[in-house]
């Protein structure tokens, strides 16, 4: 069987799947939080836990909030800070007496709605990730595109392109925690869009509420959503221009507005180029559990 570990800010889980992609086994802890020892200490005993529970033993694959360096083997990027110069492969790899395969928790997504899910068929899949941050995964035949720099897929860490003055200004106001201005996820994410409406109304509210005015006919979350699916649209034709993939898959928090699969595909002609674009923006199929299971398959079925 494959062993899938999504390890989260503040949940880590575990599934246990057939080759059939069938879900044997699945538990979820609390992250022990600033605590890398301890993270570590989890991961092993939830593997120990899903073996017990099945009477199986299995590949081990690890979705996390960053990524290995291919040059140092020590995790980079992580907003789990904890993780970050630590070197996660070699030490689960020694705890667990088995090779671990770990890759970016948005390259689990691609890889788990590639095999099994909204992309399934499709040679080349672009994920995204819209909920707290936002990031994004490339699958190409089923399987994960890393990159030699680790970095394959990073869209969140690009400037928002063509931009316009208000959003100019947005930038300056709210820099992102990567060190740099303008970061796509700053506008796309779920914390974004609700900086965005906090900026129009001078109200802090939850992408929750903010979604469930849209309801109501409220004109600012009207306008909050419209400059969201703007932002969106712009983002994701940059990456049509740049690889064109054969599917979009969205997951996260803010995948979950249905309005923004008949917006969003429409907005994207616009700024396309060539203005022609028919490439489909899905509700990633495992919606929450897609992570752990793009984890699980990170070892291919010939393994």
């Amino acid at each position: 069987m494959r062993i899938g570990i999504d390890l989260g800010g503040t949940k880590t889980e575990v599934i246990a799947l057939s080759d059939e992609g069938q879900a044997l086994f699945r538990h979820r802890v609390n992250t022990p939080r600033d605590d890398y020892p301890a993270t570590v200490q989890a991961i092993v005993d939830l593997v120990t836990l899903a073996e017990e529970k099945t009477g199986q033993s299995g590949t081990v694959g690890i979705g996390i909030p960053g990524s290995l360096s291919p040059y140092s083997r020590r995790v980079k990027n992580a907003n789990s800070t904890w993780l970050n110069g630590q070197p996660l492969d070699k030490d689960l790899a020694q705890a667990l007496n088995r090779e671990v395969r770990i890759a970016n928790d948005a390259n689990c997504l691609a890889v788990s709605e590639a095999i099994d899910g909204a992309g399934a068929g499709q040679a080349l899949v672009f994920a995204v990730i819209i909920g707290t941050g936002s990031g994004a995964g490339v699958a190409i035949n089923g399987e994960s595109r890393i990159g030699g720099n680790g970095n394959a897929g990073e869209w969140g860490h690009n400037p928002l392109p063509w931009m316009d003055e208000d959003e100019l200004r947005y930038r300056q106001e709210v820099p992102c925690y990567c060190g740099q201005q303008g970061c796509i996820e700053t506008f796309v994410s779920g914390t974004g869009f609700g900086i965005d409406y906090q900026r129009l109304s001078g109200v802090h509210r939850k992408g929750a509420e903010i979604v469930s005015l849209l309801a109501q006919q409220d004109p600012i979350a009207e306008l909050a959503m419209s400059r969201y699916e703007q932002r969106l649209a712009k983002s994701l034709a940059q990456v049509v221009n740049l690889i064109d993939p054969d599917v979009i898959v969205l997951g996260g928090g803010m995948s979950n507005v249905d309005r923004l699969y008949q917006t969003v595909p429409l907005l994207m002609k616009k700024w396309v180029f060539g203005g022609e674009c028919e490439t489909p923006v899905l509700k990633a199929q495992h919606g929450d559990s897609s992570g752990v299971r793009g984890a699980a398959w990170l070892w291919p079925l010939q393994s």
